[in-house]
């Protein structure tokens, strides 16, 4: 159990990043994009470095491929429901930043759930693996945390509910862990699709979720965001290898 604390940490770094949307001015449309695009990135990274690698090693690549299209399907489905949720209103721009923060934070805690899982496993096998795993996964929670606050904050969202949002989000990558610590003992097989899922819910979230609404700010700042994110986890990448 000596995984929980550490995951616990790594976890609230998703509520760090809430709080510095919350504690600066709103962001303008570049700062935004950049925000968004950097998000995007990021999360491109932890699928290829870690989401679909870790999906192959602990299982087959059926159940890695089977796990990859249930998340994406299952994002699909719930942004179908709260397009159909979204009342007509001449603040469209406003109901979109809002329903794409709700759906952000739905795919980090689905992604949360198997990296707390990927922190027990790292700390079960010993040496320096488990910290230095849980700190990758801190640095980039800190910009999830980020990139799910500032579209909650511009769709009008009052600030305690956002915390409060990002902090139950939090909540589940030390979950993961506790589940972890007996899941990974038991069936590798069932590790790989939670994997896999969550890679899928990335996925989603990267192609018709985060890039577009980028792109609408600011197409170069959108993609400098995603270059930067990039490069941010694959530095943290090297630096834990």
């Amino acid at each position: 159990m000596q995984s929980l604390f550490p995951s616990l940490l790594a976890g609230m770094a998703t509520a760090i990043g809430c709080l510095i949307v919350l504690l600066a001015r709103p962001p303008g449309s570049r700062s935004l994009a950049v925000i968004l695009g950097g998000a995007a990135g990021v999360m491109l990274g932890v699928v290829i470095f870690d989401l679909i690698p870790a999906a192959l090693r602990t299982g087959a690549p059926l159940q890695a491929i089977t796990g990859t299209a249930a998340g994406i399907g299952i994002l699909w489905l719930i942004d179908r429901f709260l397009r159909k949720r979204t009342v007509a209103s001449p603040f469209h721009r406003q109901t979109a930043m809002r329903r794409l923060g709700y759906l952000m934070s739905i795919g980090i805690a689905l992604h949360d759930l198997p990296e707390g899982m990927a922190i027990a496993g790292a700390y079960a096998v010993g040496g320096k693996l488990g910290p230095l795993l849980a700190f990758s996964i801190a640095l980039h929670n800190i910009p999830e945390g980020i990139a799910t606050a500032a579209p909650l904050q511009m769709g009008g969202l009052r600030r305690r509910h956002i915390l409060l949002i990002n902090l139950m989000v939090s909540v589940f990558t030390p979950l993961g862990t506790l589940i972890g610590v007996f899941v990974l003992y038991l069936s590798p097989g069932r590790l790989s699709f939670l994997l896999a899922l969550a890679a899928g819910a990335m996925i989603y979230l990267i192609k018709d979720e985060l890039l577009p609404a980028a792109q609408q700010e600011s197409a170069f700042w959108c993609w400098c965001g995603v270059v930067a994110g990039y490069l941010i986890l694959w530095l943290s990448q090297l630096l834990s290898g």
